[in-house]
């Protein structure tokens, strides 16, 4: 069998290919449109067809919350590549369109005068064309009437241009052109009108009867005798059926464009049909920043050189003193620092001093407590001993108890319950109750008889001699 699939050149070029495109789409501007505030149903549909003009380099399923700030939003724009805002608010007088460029700004706001919604369009036109391939690329922007007014005019311009991604009219693929986005500028009034239209390619040159066969939907016949009816008076047709082409909308196409008849180098009509939304827009103001910074431009408030002179020299002082808290805070968050890790070495040189004291203090008070560690029960042969002295009358044998001979020896002094039942009244007390191991085995070897253990009385135990007291 022959082998199945791509070969590892194809998967390579293909890879590449891929990577290319990824690249390229990286390059090109995104945008994020969201509304901020109470804004309404009307506004937050108005959002919904704006993001739509802008598809396909928007977030299309964005979702802004309340608790969401700008700043939240600055900070996811960056690392998905989105270079632009488009922020609907409403207040009780109007509603406010804002244009951001992001990371640096400017910030431009706009006035939204009138608005139309894209399914009142849509609704008002006979016969519409809209479908989602046409959203697959994004649309032609075509600026009107943007001409040398003055620098505001110049900057709002340029934002509308960097809105969407540039082209080359030599190389550009006819085919990916499906809409168009026209920004018209009355120099009279200031106001922009918004619209959004449909591009559609047909053919001229032919008949009505012509163009009815050359559409998707082919004609109703049923009615004619032949063919050469419909070609040449058209019969059955209407005039709404076959719109008037002329030298406004008639061009040669570069290249061959999808449709029927639209082929390279021969006369088509471009025909546009509006999609919405509709909006006309006012300059109100543009700022430095993303949202904040100086005025630039304003519409209806002006200002002297010596009011722009004094705002400019109130905000450096502003930021002078800004600066100034910032590095007051940056010193004391220093010196606090450096007391801590000071208290926190003094603290460690206490704990090691007393921790110095404590185990100089335990072996001057107990310097045999290593040795009788390791003799198993010292206590207790201490006890014993104590009681062979009371019930036999004289001192033990080495052989029985080695470590009270041993300490004996050394001059060492005797444990602490030795010490304790030496300084009882009478010597009576716990030693009564000790071992008789030892004294049988020193009865049998000298054939003494060992007297029985007498019982306690409440007398004889006193406060020390009872066990655990």
């Amino acid at each position: 069998m022959g082998q199945s699939g791509r070969s590892r050149h194809q998967k390579r070029a293909r890879a590449q290919a891929q990577l290319r495109n990824l690249e390229a789409y990286a390059a090109q501007p995104h945008s994020f449109v969201f509304t901020r505030g109470r804004a309404g149903r009307s506004v937050q549909q108005l959002s919904l067809d704006v993001r739509r003009v802008m598809e396909p380099l928007t977030a299309t399923r964005l979702q802004v919350r309340k608790k969401n700030s700008l700043k939240d939003c600055v900070a996811v724009a960056g690392p998905l590549g989105v270079t632009h805002f488009l922020i609907l608010s409403k207040t009780d007088s109007s509603v406010y369109l804002k244009l951001m460029r992001l990371p640096g700004g400017p910030t431009l706001t706009f006035q939204i005068n009138k608005y139309t919604l894209i399914r009142d369009v849509v609704s008002s036109l006979r016969r519409h064309r809209m479908h989602e391939q046409q959203f697959n690329h994004p649309p032609l922007l075509v600026l009107n009437s943007f001409g040398p007014q003055g620098m505001h005019v110049k900057l709002m311009a340029t934002m509308f241009q960097n809105l969407f991604p540039s082209i080359n009219v030599h190389t550009v693929n006819l085919n990916t052109i499906k809409r168009c986005l026209l920004i018209n500028y009355n120099p009279d009034s200031q106001e922009l009108d918004f619209r959004h239209y449909s591009i559609k390619v047909v053919p001229v040159g032919a008949s009505r009867g012509m163009k009815k066969l050359l559409q998707e939907k082919f004609p109703n016949m049923s009615r004619l005798q032949d063919i050469s009816e419909l070609l040449a008076a058209g019969a059955g047709l209407s005039e709404s059926e076959a719109e008037p082409d002329g030298e406004h909308n008639t061009t040669e196409l570069p290249q061959a464009v999808a449709g029927r008849g639209n082929m390279q180098a021969q006369q088509s009509a471009i025909r546009l049909t509006e999609i919405g939304p509709r909006m006309t827009l006012q300059l109100i103001k543009i700022q430095e920043g993303v949202g904040n910074g100086n005025v630039l431009f304003h519409s209806f408030v002006h200002k002297t050189e010596e009011e722009l002179q004094a705002i400019l020299a109130a905000k450096e002082e502003k930021l002078r003193l800004k600066a100034q808290r910032q590095n007051q805070q940056a010193e004391n968050v220093q010196r606090k620092q450096e007391l801590r890790e000071a208290h926190k070495k003094k603290s460690m040189a206490g704990i090691k001093r007393a921790r110095a004291r404590a185990d100089g203090d335990s072996d001057a008070e107990d310097p045999g407590a290593p040795e009788a560690a390791g003799t198993g029960q010292p206590e207790d042969e201490d006890d014993d001993a104590e009681y062979f002295r009371q019930a036999v009358g004289e001192e033990p044998d080495e052989d029985l108890f080695p470590t009270v001979a041993k300490r004996r020896r050394q001059g060492r002094p005797l444990g602490k319950k030795q010490r304790g039942k030496e300084q009882r009244p009478g010597g009576k007390g716990r030693a009564q109750g000790g071992s008789w191991r030892a004294l049988k085995l020193r009865g049998r070897s000298q054939g003494v008889k060992a007297k029985p253990r007498p019982r306690a009385t409440p007398q004889d135990l006193g406060p020390t001699s009872r066990r655990g007291a």
